[in-house]
């Protein structure tokens, strides 16, 4: 890693430390620049406000979250397992305990702040779920009805998510038992399984 990309990645860290003590508003770049140690300068040469630090963590989430390989259909395998598997790698991924402190960290200030939150949302409509290629394959295939692949998507992962992404986002621990999955899938079958 080169010096400057060193410094960078140091800066970052320190406002994530910094953004999750003091919250956005408390957040100073001096303090940012501080905990980095390095200068006021330095710290401004790679990023020039406060707001662009948090834009550059507020990518790092959306790219951590989406850093799973698109997953492809497999004609020769039962897509319900294989869908099991790739939700769960997903659910692996955003539960991992730095990703979830920076959706703690960037959420809160989402909450705070709302052309903030239209810019990340719009961000984030971007990317693609991993697990989307999956469902588009699968819908290709004819091994589950054809509709638009980003929504079904997302009808999913928002059922998967409420059961082991938030209990672990504000609780720190997820008391879902993982047979629940299973029945995620189900209600996803039951309403996509050909006509």
């Amino acid at each position: 890693m080169k010096r400057t990309e060193k410094k960078r990645k140091d800066i970052i860290d320190a406002a994530i430390e910094e953004f999750r003590e003091q919250g956005f508003l408390g957040a100073t770049t001096t303090s940012i620049a501080k905990k980095a140690q390095v200068s006021s300068r330095t710290l401004y040469n790679h990023f020039e406000s406060k707001e662009a630090l948090f834009e550059a963590i507020s990518e790092i989430m959306i790219e951590r979250n989406n850093c799973m390989e698109p997953v492809p259909y497999d004609a020769d395998r039962d897509f319900t397992e294989q869908l099991k598997d790739a939700l769960w790698r997903y659910v692996d991924v955003i539960t991992e305990e730095t990703a979830i402190g920076l959706n703690r960290m960037v959420l809160s200030e989402l909450i705070r702040d709302l052309e903030r939150s239209q810019k990340f949302f719009t961000e984030s409509e971007t990317h693609d779920y991993p697990i989307t290629r999956l469902i588009t394959e699968a819908m290709d295939a004819g091994v589950i009805r054809k509709a638009d692949p980003g929504f079904a998507t997302n009808q999913l992962l928002v059922l998967v998510k409420g059961f082991f992404f938030w209990p672990e986002f504000f609780l720190g621990e997820n008391p879902t038992p993982k047979g629940v999955m299973d029945e995620c899938i189900a209600m996803f079958m039951a309403f996509y399984q050909g006509d």
